[in-house]
């Protein structure tokens, strides 16, 4: 009962890690473009719905819809005044821009928040447990992490292949010059790829400050969960981003059953691994035709 429990809790926590790599994967699968900044951005959304909930007293699921928006907008913005202008055939330019926006990121929500661990307040949902047997129990909060997180890139899907606006984002992935020249706006649609990404974002950040405290400094070290599970899965591979992440919340959740100490070694030995054996991962985007 115990190894069941344990791996019930790495696929819940997967749930979590593929909600941090989801946009990670979308902007990557659509721009090819590497975001050193997005465990940041994760960490503002969780404080976005914090200030919501302390200083306007809002419900979270009001204030976490408020601060999905504005994430919206933010990443409209950025991507349309900022990072468009560094995309091209060199990779280094967004990768500097990025970095430098994690460093002000960083710096800026300490000023802001100061260093202290912050924790959001669910309602009580964050202590609700369901009991599956007499020695098995899951998390509520948990759980309803993973079920956003099928929500999410479901949706996702659906916009991307049921859409005019995703077959735009295909083509626009596929081939941005020939694509231009058929009138698609490469611009507007890569902003709206960081919007979608950022809303995205708002979401890990939710669930990221309702599962554990959190602080300015923490961004890096999600950032590279992120970046596990959507090599893991597969580079702009969703459905793969998702695998990626339940397979890295599985390596850690054995581990630590293992030796607590092992909890993250295991993860990174496992993406290794694969880093290896599949460097494009498991479950890879391939092109339609």
């Amino acid at each position: 009962m115990i190894w069941v429990d344990t791996l019930i809790q790495g696929i819940l926590l997967g749930g979590l890690y593929a909600l941090f790599a989801t946009g990670l994967s979308l902007i990557f699968g659509i721009m090819r473009l590497v975001n050193l900044a997005h465990g940041d951005f994760m960490i503002l959304g969780a404080f976005a719905v914090l200030i919501g909930i302390e200083a306007l007293g809002l419900n979270i699921m009001v204030s976490a819809i408020l601060a999905a928006m504005l994430m919206f907008i933010v990443g409209y913005v950025l991507q349309y005044v900022l990072l468009n202008r560094t995309l091209g055939k060199d990779i280094l330019p967004p990768l500097l821009v990025t970095f430098g926006l994690s460093i002000i990121l960083q710096n800026g929500m300490l000023e802001a928040f100061s260093a202290d661990t912050r924790r959001l307040k669910a309602g009580g949902l964050e202590d609700v447990s369901i009991q599956l047997g007499e020695n098995l129990a899951i998390g509520a909060m948990p759980l309803l992490t993973f079920i956003s997180a099928i929500v999410v890139i479901l949706a996702l899907n659906t916009l991307f292949y049921r859409t005019e606006t995703g077959r735009a984002f295909r083509a626009t992935s596929d081939d941005p010059v020939t694509a231009q020249l058929m009138g698609i706006d490469n611009n507007r649609i890569f902003a709206l790829a960081m919007a979608l990404a950022m809303l995205v974002v708002a979401i890990a950040g939710l669930y990221l400050g309702s599962r554990a405290t959190f602080d300015p400094s923490m961004g890096p070290t999600r950032l590279i969960f992120a970046f596990e599970a959507v090599i893991i899965g597969g580079l702009g591979s969703l459905w793969g981003t998702l695998a990626g992440g339940v397979i890295l919340g599985l390596a850690q959740t054995i581990g630590a059953r293992i030796d607590p100490e092992w909890q993250m070694l295991a993860g990174h030995i496992v993406f290794l691994i694969v880093l290896v054996f599949r460097p494009r991962g498991l479950f890879p985007r391939t092109v339609d035709t």
